[in-house]
């Protein structure tokens, strides 16, 4: 249909492309492309490329666990990156064609797929062209206002947040990153900070300096040396529950809960990496 309307007033048209034949029998999980791809990635990278996935699904109608990934033909793929061009940022589109090439090449690999048709399908160019980021650094003064924020509150959930606020703007870790740090891995001596579950399974180390140090030692005054996760979600009522990690998406809602606080703009986690980087720079 995208193509029929593009063409039409060059008074082409195209053969209708078959549509997509369903699965038969719902695959178990060790036979179902997807979900082998998604099991070989850093868990940072499987919850975006599974949105990814999704994206891909919903264009027939269906969810990645039903879709017949090993049916899909050069006709369909190059059909999913014409849809995805129409009004994604080619980023966006490349990040989504980049994980269905994966569940592709997982369809071979599991014999669902021939070889020849494996490349036919998996022959998508990636979209080109650039646009503005959407996000933001932020400056020194908004900084403040969010430590100025944290500090009014005198719950234990003050002291978690301006912890984990100068983590990730003074070490310029990802979110993923920072709910994966168990107690273990800060060294109040050194203000060593062991990055286990980095990027591309990549371990590093950062080190927490000057005000990211005070507020780590505060925090964990506060925590307590047991071991397990060095950061604990919420109950509500401004108590840390105990040896439970939080997930990527309590961090970000902190943030956004913090930024109206302090009448800040909305910003991600990823921008404090982002403003750890331009300060360095």
């Amino acid at each position: 249909e995208i193509a029929d309307a593009s063409l039409a007033d060059s008074g082409l048209s195209l053969v209708p492309v078959q549509p997509l034949a369903p699965a038969r029998t719902a695959l178990p999980a060790d036979q179902n492309p997807a979900a082998v791809y998604l099991a070989r990635l850093a868990p940072g990278s499987r919850r975006t490329m599974a949105q990814a996935l999704t994206v891909v699904a919903s264009i027939f109608g269906r969810r990645p666990e039903t879709m017949n990934w090993s049916g899909l033909r050069y006709q369909h793929t190059q059909a999913i990156r014409a849809n995805l061009a129409e009004d994604r940022a080619p980023a966006g589109v490349n990040k989504i064609l980049a994980a269905l090439r994966g569940v592709l090449k997982e369809a071979w690999r599991l014999g669902l797929m021939d070889a020849e048709t494996y490349q036919r399908a998996a022959d998508l160019p990636g979209v080109r062209g650039e646009r503005l980021p959407r996000g933001r650094a932020l400056g020194r003064r908004e900084l403040q206002r969010l430590f100025d924020a944290c500090a009014k509150d005198q719950s234990a959930n003050g002291r978690r947040d301006a912890d984990i606020i100068a983590v990730l703007y003074g070490g310029g870790l990802r979110r993923s990153e920072v709910v994966a740090l168990d107690v273990n891995d800060y060294s109040p001596e050194t203000s060593e900070l062991r990055v286990r579950e980095g990027k591309g399974q990549k371990q590093r180390l950062c080190y927490a300096t000057n005000g990211a140090q005070n507020a780590l030692d505060a925090w964990v005054g506060v925590r307590g040396p047991e071991a397990g996760p060095l950061f604990w979600p919420s109950n509500g009522r401004g108590r840390a529950l105990m040896n439970r990690r939080m997930t990527d998406q309590a961090i970000l809602m902190l943030l956004r809960r913090r930024a109206k606080q302090a009448h800040l703009r909305a910003f991600t986690p990823h921008d404090l990496r982002r403003s750890f980087i331009s300060d360095l720079l």
